[in-house]
């Protein structure tokens, strides 16, 4: 039975979409709060997480960004909020998908189904781990990163970057020298495939160059292998 955690405060649209699941083998714990939420799921460790964009003490769009990187499974915004300009925010900040109200349950079902089977090879049976406490921190030249305290320096200078630009960033710098396709990042740190259209992961790769010092116009430090992805280059970092 798959778990999921559904963080929605109108009660009856919450036990609505939970009891429909739930005849679907699916266990729903319904989350009423955006600030209590990130907790629930630590304690819950569910597959999937549904998310409202409206939410008291948090809006679904931030806690969408506070959990991407902390939570590897997939990220679903449930929502009435009809707007293109919300859907491509809300895949910017990592949601899985975007999925209005009016949907039907069926469709839903589907799409939920969906998700929680791409994830299935990553997470079946297995409780979400923390991603790199095990790891000692790595150097290149002036660029320093510990994935304990997750923190970065360059030149001396710290930092400050999101969890999800954070695991970018040591997904890169630990395969050094190759050269990483969307697909591959997208199932590193997300456990989904890309479908094509997603650019998540182009977004945060410009966040990463802009706050690393990398051009704009011509990377040398995260370079761009046209039509192959993107590589972190182990020695642009010594000055």
């Amino acid at each position: 039975m798959n778990k999921i955690v559904f963080v929605e405060d109108d009660p009856d649209v919450g036990a609505l979409i939970a009891a429909y699941l739930a005849k679907h083998d699916m266990d729903v714990v319904v989350e009423p709060r955006g600030d209590t939420a990130e907790a629930a799921i630590a304690r819950e460790q569910p597959d999937l997480v549904l998310l409202d964009i409206m939410l008291p003490g948090k809006d679904g769009m931030t806690l969408c960004r506070d959990l991407r990187g902390q939570f590897l499974g997939p990220i679903v915004l449930l929502t009435s909020l009809d707007s293109d300009m919300n859907h491509i925010l809300a895949l910017e900040m990592g949601a899985s998908d975007y999925i209005l109200k009016t949907t039907p349950p069926a469709v839903l079902l589907a799409r939920v189904r969906l998700h929680l089977r791409q994830h299935a090879p990553s997470s079946a049976g297995i409780a979400p781990q923390p991603a790199m406490t095990a790891h000692k921190a790595i150097r290149f030249g002036t660029l320093f990163i510990d994935p304990v305290n997750r923190q970065v320096e360059l030149s001396g200078e710290s930092i400050a970057l999101s969890t999800a630009d954070f695991d970018l960033l040591w997904e890169l710098a630990t395969h050094a020298g190759q050269i990483m396709d969307r697909d591959a990042l997208l199932k590193n740190l997300r456990g989904v495939s890309y479908d094509g259209m997603d650019r998540s992961v182009d977004v945060a790769i410009s966040r990463l160059r802009k706050k690393l010092l990398d051009s704009a116009t011509e990377p040398y430090r995260i370079k761009t292998v046209r039509n192959k992805g993107y590589l972190f280059a182990p020695h642009a970092w010594d000055n």
